[in-house]
Formats: structure tokens, sequence, C-alpha cells
């Protein structure tokens, strides 16, 4: 008999939406209902960006404000398996699918319920995910797989490129010689495989976790790990001190400069550093750190 399947998720370039169709798909073709939602902000998020609206979002993204959603409607009271596609903006879970996760329509969905959580990320995706994973565990959902899809070029590399699609809203080559930004079209496509895992799994999901791993769904680098645990306390102090200014604009530009210098400055100096002193020494409790993060619970 065929599961009810629930796949709801927030895509602003639409990406995901494409990530959400592949992995899904191997669920559609077995013969399962898949019902698949979009949700939408009102007002919307334009596409793309302008730099001055893509850092004013930063503060009560981090902050986790919630905003308005459009009527979205579900079809059942209940699913066999949900899934969550969700991103992350400046670390932490994107304001819709923030404001989707506290929306009484979802929440009445999650209590009980199985939900795979998937996300296409830059690079840095742990703190989304973390708090993602808690505000699942406050809605009494249990979480039985998870699935991190990110640009696999380097840190430095990727940030140019991607500001250059938010920017300018083509997932195009920057200069004609930069890489393509985003998600590769490659993974997108090896997603087919994760779902059809999924569909080998839905009558027992205590092993979907180990097996999505083995095919690659979660690829946790130890340096992106380390600085983004280092930033994410400071990101929480900017946030607060710049919702408590009446001229939010000019300090988010001082953020704005506060991350190009740790991007090309204080970040090779912190992984030169752990690379000498820490990391040789380190390594049980570099361990337990990932495994940490990599939990579903």
């Amino acid at each position: 008999m065929g599961k009810k399947i629930l796949v709801i998720y927030y895509s602003q370039s639409g990406q995901l939406a494409e990530i959400v169709d592949t992995f899904t798909s191997p669920l559609e073709t077995a013969g399962h209902e898949v019902e698949k939602v979009r949700i939408e902000t009102d007002p919307a998020y334009g596409f793309p960006w302008t730099p001055q609206r893509f850092y004013a979002v930063m503060p009560d993204c981090v902050l986790g404000v919630p905003v308005a959603l459009k009527p979205f409607g579900l079809r059942h009271a209940s699913y066999d398996l949900i899934i969550l596609g969700y991103q992350a903006w400046f670390l932490w879970p994107s304001i819709p699918v923030n404001s989707l996760l506290h929306h009484p329509a979802l929440l009445a969905v999650l209590r009980g319920a199985p939900v795979i959580t998937i996300t296409g990320a830059r690079n840095m995706w742990v703190n989304a995910f973390t708090e993602v994973r808690k505000m699942l565990a406050q809605a009494g959902a249990n979480l039985v797989g998870n699935i991190a899809l990110v640009d696999r070029h380097l840190n430095h590399i990727s940030y140019v490129t991607i500001f250059h699609w938010l920017l300018g809203g083509k997932k195009s080559r920057y200069l004609g010689f930069f890489p393509y930004p985003g998600v590769s079209a490659a993974d997108i496509e090896h997603t087919r495989v994760f779902g059809e895992i999924v569909v080998e799994h839905l009558d027992n999901f205590s092993a979907l976790q180990q097996a999505l791993m083995e095919a690659g769904a979660v690829d946790l680098k130890y340096s992106l790990l380390l600085l983004e645990t280092k930033a994410v306390p400071t990101y929480i102090i900017w946030a607060r001190f710049i919702v408590k200014r009446k001229k939010r604009k000019d300090w988010l530009a001082g953020f704005k400069y506060y991350l190009l210098f740790s991007l090309f400055v204080a970040a090779p100096v912190i992984l030169i550093l752990d690379s000498i002193f820490i990391r040789p020494f380190s390594k049980k409790r570099i361990l337990v750190k990932k495994q940490h993060y990599l939990a579903l619970n």
C-alpha cells in the first residue's frame, strides 16, 4: 500500500525545488502519494537580491523572527513521512523556513511523524541543521534522515560565485571562468539515489541515515565546522547589537565588512593556528564534535 508523503519546502532561487523534485522522483515512481507544498512568504522575498536587502535580513534571521506566510493547505491530517527542504541564511535556517516551523498547520502534522531534512547550501549548514533539529524535536517530530548538499568548491571561490548568483540572478560562470555557483548538477542528480534508499526504508527508518551517509548524503568537513562554530557567537552579537540601533543601515554595512575580514583574513589565520596547535592533538575530541553535529537526535 502506498505511503502518504508530504514534501514541504521553501525555494527562492529554484535550486532547492530542483533538488526536492529529483530526490522525490523515486518515491513517486514507486507509487507513493507525494504531496508537494512550496511555501511563500507574504510579501515575497525577491530574487535576485539587492545587496541592501540581502544584509538587511541578517538580524531577524539570526534572532529567529518569523514572517507571514501565504496560506497553504495540506491534504491529510497525518503523514507516513514528511520531507522538509530548507536552506541556511547567515548560518541560521532561512526566515521562511523558521516561520514554517512555527506555523500551526505544519505543527499539527509534525507531532509523531518521521521527518527527513534536506538542504542545499554554499558550504556551512551545520548550525542551520542544529536549529532545525531543535525545532523538530520541540514539535514532537521524529527526525529519521538528513541530507546536506553543498557547493564543493573552495570557500573563497564559492563566496565569490554565490554572490554573483544571488545579486545577478543567473546560475552562470562569473567572468566566464569561475565555476558554476551552488550545488552542482551532478550532485543534484545524485539525490535520486538518496530517494531510492528512502523507498527501501519506508517500513523501517532505523537504518536509513546510515544508508544515506554511506551513499554520500552528508560530508562534514572539520575546517568548515571549526569556522562556523567560531562565527555563530559573533553573528548573535552583531544581530542583537544591530536591532537596537536607529541607523541600522550603517551598522549592516559594518557587518558586511566584518564578513569580508573574517573570510579573507581571520579564517586563514584560525585554520593555520588550529592545524599547528590543536588538530594534531585533538583527534578524538574532533571526532566526538563531528558526531554531535551529525546526530539526528
